[in-house]
């Protein structure tokens, strides 16, 4: 209904434009007639009917526009508004979850002269290839290395002469862990700075000799027999008058089997029994031998001295402060301990005799106890074919010499020397 109004309002508005169009069309034509009758009036005519055309819609325009509003004509249908989409009935922004806004990157300035740059291209050196290869050869050299350390360590089996030292020589645990230490620290390498020279140095019969014999055993049976001498001073060069000989000697020996080792990529062995009875020709040879630096030959090798030089300020020390030994710690603790007090000791005391003493490693040697002494009877009785009585062990160690008890322990004057004679009276 609102439509057809409008478009009726629109027709009778027009008819009247119409109507006062003509009406003025007519006044012009006698105004034409009057003051302009040299120019032609159909010209005339057509230019204000143009431009009263031209007002009339500009006026019919403007009505169009404020119709409906403050400025229309009375008496016209009033025209309904479209609907207008207005933010009243929309939810406040801060009601609606805002996304976290996104930190921008700092943009990258570059010189207005050079502008962006792209970072130039690493070229790949050749010498890189070069080096992974020599990294590659040093891991494989140093992995053969260690294997061929492995295998030289395994060809002594220093576990198996552990087991046999550990089994065979009673009361000594202190010496045994420090002479199988060096050996261990040795032979792990064939390559050397100088040769390991080590002093066993105790009273009678706590084991040196035994413990000579026992190691000696052990490197002919890994090294050879030629490779292994066994020294023993009383019984190779008795007289002093022939100690400048046995010096020779013994340094064309020892050059011998020191050049055959070399041959063979072992490591002789050198034992020299009853040192305290040589002579001074003799040690100054060996000091020559042990300190040489002539060849690489001499540097492989292994001395052992056993002696009993230095027995009284052992067994001073042991009967002296074994009140003040703990009987709480472990019998190899406990001689370890011991062994460390008594060898700067010992080393002091040999400085003064030759200067051969202060190139060796000194391992002092204990006294025995009366527990000690019974497992040498065990043992001996065992290889002798006795049975092993208790009993009888007892009154035989019973038979053996001490020194009076002092903080619980109770050590031979002779150690396990008389116990072989001892078994074969029975």
């Amino acid at each position: 209904m609102s439509d057809q109004d409008s478009n009726t309002s629109a027709s009778q508005t027009e008819g009247e434009f119409e109507g006062e169009m003509e009406g003025e069309g007519e006044r012009d034509e006698g105004q034409r007639d009057r003051t302009a009758p040299s120019v032609s009036s159909t010209l005339c005519t057509v230019i204000r009917i143009k431009q009263k055309y031209q007002a009339l819609k500009r006026r019919r325009q403007e009505m169009v526009l404020g119709l409906g509003g403050a400025g229309s004509f009375p008496g016209a249908p009033a025209r309904t508004s479209p609907k207008i989409f207005t933010f009243d009935g929309v939810t406040p922004s801060s009601a609606i979850p805002q996304r976290k806004k996104r930190r921008k990157r700092r943009r990258v300035m570059f010189p207005n002269s050079g502008g962006s740059r792209a970072p130039p291209k690493q070229e790949h050196s050749r010498a890189k290839y070069c080096l992974y290869l020599l990294c590659a050869i040093v891991f494989v050299q140093v992995y053969n290395a260690i294997e061929n350390l492995d295998d030289h360590v395994l060809r002594y089996d220093l576990e198996g002469l552990e087991r046999t030292l550990r089994r065979e020589v009673f009361g000594q645990q202190g010496a045994v862990d420090g002479l199988l230490s060096h050996l261990k620290d040795y032979l792990s390498t064939y390559v050397h700075n100088k040769p390991l020279v080590v002093s066993l140095h105790g009273p009678s019969g706590v084991g040196k000799s035994h413990l000579g014999r026992l190691l000696a055993g052990h490197f002919r049976s890994v090294v050879g027999e030629a490779l292994v001498l066994q020294y023993y001073v009383l019984h190779h060069c008795p007289q002093e008058a022939d100690a400048l000989q046995c010096a020779h000697n013994i340094s064309t020996l020892i050059s011998q089997m020191v050049v055959r080792a070399e041959e063979e990529e072992k490591i002789p062995l050198f034992i020299f029994d009853e040192a305290e009875h040589m002579h001074e020709e003799i040690l100054d040879a060996l000091r020559q031998l042990v300190t040489s630096k002539k060849s690489n030959e001499y540097l492989n090798a292994i001395y052992l001295f056993l002696s009993n030089l230095g027995h009284a300020h052992i067994t001073k020390h042991m009967l002296h402060n074994s009140s003040s030994i703990s009987m709480v710690m472990t019998a190899s603790r406990r001689h370890s301990n011991i062994v460390k007090e008594l060898t700067p000791i010992i080393r002091n005391t040999l400085g003064k005799l030759h200067p051969l003493w202060t190139e060796v490693d000194i391992l002092p040697l204990v006294l025995l106890e009366k527990g000690h002494v019974m497992e040498c009877f065990l043992d001996e009785m065992t290889r002798e074919g006795f049975y092993p009585d208790h009993t009888n062990i007892e009154r035989l160690a019973g038979e053996i010499e001490y020194y009076p008890a002092v903080g619980g322990h109770e050590y031979s004057q002779t150690g396990c020397k008389q116990v072989v004679a001892k078994v074969n009276l029975l």
